[in-house]
């Protein structure tokens, strides 16, 4: 697995010194405001190159050509991976959903704060926003699978690609599925924890 210097290394080698400038502006800000709100650990905030940015930017690099479309972001949260995805594709819009009022609101100021023009956020919970087709949809441990491809079912298509981060359970929580799941997604190794995995899968989510 790579090292904190390795992940920040292998960020600005794959999208340049432009994007590395840009993320550590949202570093910064997201460690002042983490002072206000716990939007992530303070141990984590310590490996933040590691455990967020190459974390969420590994998502990026898997969407490759998929990315012409909207990217839905469910549960952005502190903007993992929904503010890198919009850092790191510009010309991409992203969409990034935020039930949490206070973690939306600092989400709309950082969106601001770095000039990111094809971030929308959203205060709301998904089932709540008039459905798009999404072209990737991303979730950072937010639902369990069944849950979550339900939720947004409206917003895919035939061509969505979905890239769900997932902690040492992903593959059980994938053998549990449904059936329909099951025969959409497989597992991908996470290349920044040798613990976890990226469910990807690609299709219309079936209803449930």
């Amino acid at each position: 697995m790579m090292t904190e210097e390795q992940a920040k290394e292998w960020i600005e080698a794959r999208w340049g010194c432009a994007a590395v400038l840009k993320l550590d502006q949202f570093v910064a800000l997201l460690r002042v405001e983490n002072m206000v709100q716990n939007l992530v650990s303070a141990a984590s905030l310590e490996a933040v190159w590691l455990r967020h940015l190459a974390d969420s930017a590994q998502l990026v690099s898997l969407a490759g050509d998929a990315g012409e479309g909207a990217w839905l972001d469910i549960g952005t949260g502190a903007g993992f991976p929904g503010l890198v995805a919009a850092i790191l594709q510009p010309d991409q819009l992203v969409h990034l959903v935020e039930p949490r009022k206070r973690r939306a609101e600092w989400l709309a100021r950082a969106s601001q704060a770095l000039s990111l023009s094809n971030a929308t956020v959203h205060a709301s919970k998904v089932e709540q926003i008039t459905p798009f087709p999404a072209a990737i949809i991303s979730a950072r441990a937010v639902a369990a699978l069944d849950r979550l491809t339900l939720w947004a079912q409206p917003f895919s298509t035939k061509d969505t690609l979905w890239l769900l981060p997932k902690g040492r359970n992903g593959r059980q929580e994938l053998a549990e599925a449904n059936v329909a799941n099951r025969r959409m997604f497989h597992v991908k190794q996470s290349m920044t924890d040798e613990d976890a995995v990226i469910l990807v899968g690609k299709g219309k989510a079936g209803k449930q």
